[in-house]
């Protein structure tokens, strides 16, 4: 019933994208991890010198197991930096480490989109389990109305997706600014790789949400279908 050519039709174009950009983002980020960066600054002492300049003491760095795991914690005010960001000094580091820090500084803000996308989680987390659960009931008991309700559930994936993008290019912004008013990046070269690794990161949450609503379309279809039966 949910597995079906048709779901193919829809979902085949969308795990191209994010096979391209999964691709992409590695392909930006080993090739900038191997430019050293001309301050000499590792991913954890640019955070703290960006930090310290920023007036930004409450904020913790702690390493995180894994490549390309950095993450910023707002429960814990917390910026976790993979070893390979935290401890080397290179282009790419500097560019994770400055958009994690952008998302410091959003929460420091109370920046609203940050806010709103982090009011949306436990609707999402609730939505992606049973909105299918509902939309599968309806459809097996013929009751739209029911199936209809799963496929409004389920689109708060879609709507948490949409309201990702502003939080992030947000924080790239900010971290392209931070870079270079600070002087931690300071030649043509390292603003281009600092451009490609962040903009490249960009699109994985473009193709997340690309991917959120073909699938939405696609138990749309699926409900409509049987609604006009």
């Amino acid at each position: 019933m949910f597995f079906s050519p048709t779901y193919l039709i829809y979902m085949i174009p969308a795990f191209i994208l994010m096979a391209l950009t999964s691709w992409y983002v590695k392909a930006a980020y080993n090739k900038w991890s191997r430019v050293q960066a001309s301050s000499r600054l590792t991913g954890a002492q640019a955070a703290q010198r960006l930090m310290s300049t920023g007036g930004m003491y409450g904020v913790q760095i702690q390493s995180v197991a894994g490549n390309l795991t950095d993450h910023y914690d707002p429960r814990n005010k917390t910026l976790y930096l993979s070893q390979g960001v935290a401890n080397v000094a290179s282009v790419a580091s500097l560019a994770i480490a400055a958009h994690e820090l952008g998302h410091a500084m959003q929460d420091a803000e109370d920046y609203f989109p940050l806010r709103f996308r982090s009011a949306l989680v436990p609707m999402v987390n609730i939505g992606s389990n049973l909105g299918w659960i509902l939309i599968a009931i309806g459809l097996f008991l013929n009751f739209t109305q029911l199936a209809w309700l799963g496929v409004i559930v389920f689109a708060g994936g879609a709507v948490f997706a949409l309201a990702t993008l502003p939080v992030e290019f947000n924080a790239s912004a900010r971290a392209k600014e931070l870079l270079v008013q600070t002087g931690i990046i300071q030649t043509d070269e390292e603003r281009r790789g600092v451009n490609a690794v962040l903009n490249a990161a960009a699109l994985t949450y473009v193709a997340g949400l690309v991917t959120a609503i073909m699938q939405l379309l696609y138990y749309v279809s699926l409900v409509s279908g049987r609604s006009r039966d």
